[in-house]
């Protein structure tokens, strides 16, 4: 059941990961129909690695892209809150939660303070802080933040928008491990018939 959990979390947290140069940058890649930057190809590597499940190996070079955006961007800019997520994702999938809280934690700090607490950008941020406090079994920590997650996508997008479906699955999948199996069932449904209206 643990590891059932786990494998769910992360598939949820996944969604959110920025494995697009464009949106990891925020913007058009630095050199359109040129040469690669050192900080592209340290995110292509970084990518390619993860993708592959060679977490390990991809470590290196997200730490170097890191680095790289905060030299270019500076510390409190949202294109380093994408990388600090992606680090923190690395971490995640090797289940180093402890290294992995603080990343998530300072972006989604980055975020708020860059975008405002209402941004649909945000949403994300507080998705994998709550997914990675749900695979540790601290579900009274993880509900608060699919709420506010949910709330902030239903105000910015509105109910009927495809990202509504997977945040009200995040949210149903955390009420089943805590015995409310009714009201994850009817969030289950929302989000179903949100699929397929969207089809």
């Amino acid at each position: 059941m643990r590891v059932r959990i786990t494998i769910f979390c992360l598939a949820a947290a996944f969604l959110w990961a920025t494995h697009d140069l464009d949106m990891a940058f925020g913007h058009e890649p630095q050199q359109p129909g040129g040469a690669p930057t050192e900080l592209e190809d340290n995110f292509s590597n970084y990518n390619a690695l993860y993708q592959q499940g060679r977490y390990s190996e991809a470590e290196p070079y997200a730490k170097k892209a890191l680095r790289l955006v905060m030299e270019e961007y500076g510390p409190d800019h949202p294109t380093t809150a994408n990388f600090l997520r992606n680090l923190a994702e690395i971490y995640w999938a090797q289940g180093r939660y402890a290294e992995a809280e603080p990343l998530y934690q300072r972006s989604f700090e980055i975020m708020e303070k860059a975008l405002g607490p209402e941004h649909p950008a945000v949403a994300p941020s507080l998705t994998n802080l709550a997914g990675l406090s749900e695979a540790q079994g601290r579900y009274a920590a993880a509900e608060p933040l699919y709420k506010r997650a949910l709330a902030i996508v239903e105000k910015a997008l509105g109910s009927e928008h495809p990202l509504m479906a997977q945040s009200l699955e995040n949210y149903a999948a955390l009420l089943r491990q805590t015995a409310h199996a009714d009201e994850a069932e009817r969030l289950e449904a929302h989000a179903e018939a949100i699929r397929v209206k969207s089809k």
